[in-house]
């Protein structure tokens, strides 16, 4: 998906507004002060509420027009804001937590990116910190759920906003859709590839890391991940000790 483009990053703003998924990672940072990262932090929903309840956050992204969205925010002048790949981030300081959110993980399609952000976050995890991310389960039918999906998302100024999901390939584990946001007097579409590993494949490559698996998730309520059932697969690691 197009994220550089300034009008693909206000959609993305409205249609990703804060939900579930943002509870539970504030949640993870708990309530004491502590040093957050961001990987792939978009538009800085998550970062502006951890923000707000007194942690330190580092947001990265590699698309300027998403942290031009983010940098508008209420607390937004808190956080620190690096233009970056989550590949390619390198700092001095260690965190307390380490995120990617929003399925960012599955946006990357092979081995050697997932490796190297995996070893991003052991690199810049303090001791005793612990990183979470989520994937989508790839048990559950997402073709046939996405497959001509039409849906009203909000509105920008000028008019309603419809999103149209239109899947044009299936490759083993890869999904690719073309997803069209069309208003009044416009339609913009972009492309996209999802990656859809299986829960030991991720464990395997968390391995591989220098991390270990802590605990497990199917839901945002912290419910345990069923294989058969859940829709997503949230991992919590933390360094081998």
């Amino acid at each position: 998906m197009d994220y550089q483009n300034a009008q693909i990053a206000e959609i993305y703003d409205l249609v990703n507004s804060r939900s579930q998924d943002t509870d539970f990672y504030v949640s993870l940072a708990g309530l004491h002060p502590c040093r957050v990262l961001d990987l792939g932090c978009g538009t800085g929903t998550l970062c502006c509420n951890l923000a707000e309840r007194g942690h330190r956050v580092t947001g990265v992204d590699p698309a300027a027009a998403m942290l031009a969205v983010a940098r508008r925010k209420p607390h937004a002048e808190r956080i620190e804001w690096v233009e970056s790949t989550a590949q390619g981030y390198k700092a001095h300081r260690r965190f307390d937590l380490i995120v990617m959110t929003g399925h960012t993980f599955q946006v990357l399609l092979t081995d050697i990116d997932a490796l190297a952000v995996l070893e991003t976050m052991r690199g810049h995890l303090k001791e005793r910190g612990r990183i979470a991310f989520e994937t989508r389960n790839p048990r559950v039918d997402w073709v046939g759920e996405w497959s001509g999906r039409q849906r009203l998302v909000g509105a920008l100024a000028g008019g309603h906003l419809l999103e149209t999901l239109e899947i044009t390939g299936q490759d083993g584990e890869f999904i690719s859709f073309q997803t069209s946001y069309r208003s009044p007097h416009e339609t913009l579409t972009t492309t996209s590839t999802l990656r859809f590993p299986s829960r030991e494949h991720v464990e395997a490559l968390i391995a591989r890391s220098g991390l270990v698996v802590r605990d497990l998730f199917g839901d945002w309520g912290a419910g345990p991940f069923e294989a058969a059932r859940s829709r997503e697969i949230i991992f919590i690691a933390e360094i081998t000790r």
